[in-house]
């Protein structure tokens, strides 16, 4: 059994926070800077080179690269081998968002209240935490901020199997296509298939996680991804909606087996703003 000091997740945590709110991903970046090359539209050319200045000023003056610094959610790998000493697992975490926020003076959006009294927390916790316990000694933590913006722009469906892909494929071009400007475009569609009215949720948000480029390893949903992504592109939606070519940078989908009577849909859209950060302890 290997011990990890619960103060030692708590200081990565911290940096996480910290890094995934000053620079995004080079697979993002560099997707960025080829679909400006692919838009037709001025606009959203103008767009893009906004969207890349503002990477630049964010990672050279270590300032947010949005006023929405985002709920913390996070995906835990834990090694059923590992022992955490010295304090909660949980409250390790939530002590590293707290921390991480405050010293890199990030926004902090969480109210205690969903609806009544809706009083801010003032420290960004609690976080979201999902933890899948696998086999080894370690512990992988994976922060994703999400933004209020394309987080309200989601959406969980029991189809019907009878249904079947082309009902899906329907589903998700008419939803992107309403969605509009609203998810500050050109967004990550992160779609799941199958599980539970609740898993389906949560692998909709885990697949705004594959790098932007990669494929599902199922070939026949690997071609859904890509005949998405053009539908969605042919919407004219384009960049911070306002009209182009390119309106999605990718669209990946995760899959769960399901109920013989259930066919849950959900889709989680990720404005291009796609922040996230890793660590293994």
């Amino acid at each position: 059994m290997r011990e990890i000091k619960a103060n030692q997740i708590t200081e990565i945590v911290k940096k996480l926070c910290m890094d995934a709110n000053f620079y995004l991903p080079e697979d993002v970046i560099d997707t960025i800077k080829q679909a400006k090359e692919k838009e037709e539209s001025q606009t959203g050319k103008d767009v893009f080179d906004m969207i890349l200045q503002n990477i630049e000023i964010s990672e050279s003056e270590k300032l947010p690269l949005c006023q929405d610094t985002g709920f913390a959610v996070f995906f835990i790998e834990l090694g059923q081998e590992v022992h955490i000493i010295g304090g909660n697992f949980v409250d390790a975490i939530n002590d590293g968002v707290r921390q991480g926020y405050k010293e890199g003076y990030l926004r902090k959006s969480i109210v205690d209240d969903p609806v009544i009294d809706r009083i801010n927390t003032k420290d960004n916790t609690p976080a979201v935490i999902y933890t899948d316990i696998v086999p080894g000694d370690k512990v992988k933590i994976t922060f994703a901020p999400k933004g209020g913006g394309s987080e309200n722009m989601s959406t969980v469906k029991m189809l019907k199997a009878a249904d079947g892909i082309e009902g899906v494929k329907d589903f998700v071009v008419d939803f992107v296509k309403n969605a509009g400007g609203n998810p500050c475009p050109p967004t990550i569609v992160g779609i799941g298939l199958g599980g539970t009215f609740d898993k389906v949720a949560q692998i909709a948000k885990k697949a705004l996680l594959r790098p932007i480029g990669s494929r599902n390893p199922n070939p026949k949903y690997s071609e859904v991804e890509k005949e998405l992504l053009e539908r969605i592109n042919k919407t004219g939606v384009g960049p911070m909606g306002l009209g182009g070519r390119v309106t999605a940078l990718d669209v990946h989908i995760e899959t769960y087996p399901c109920h013989i009577a259930t066919m849950p849909v959900a889709i989680n859209i990720q404005c291009h703003c796609c922040r996230h950060k890793e660590a293994i302890i």
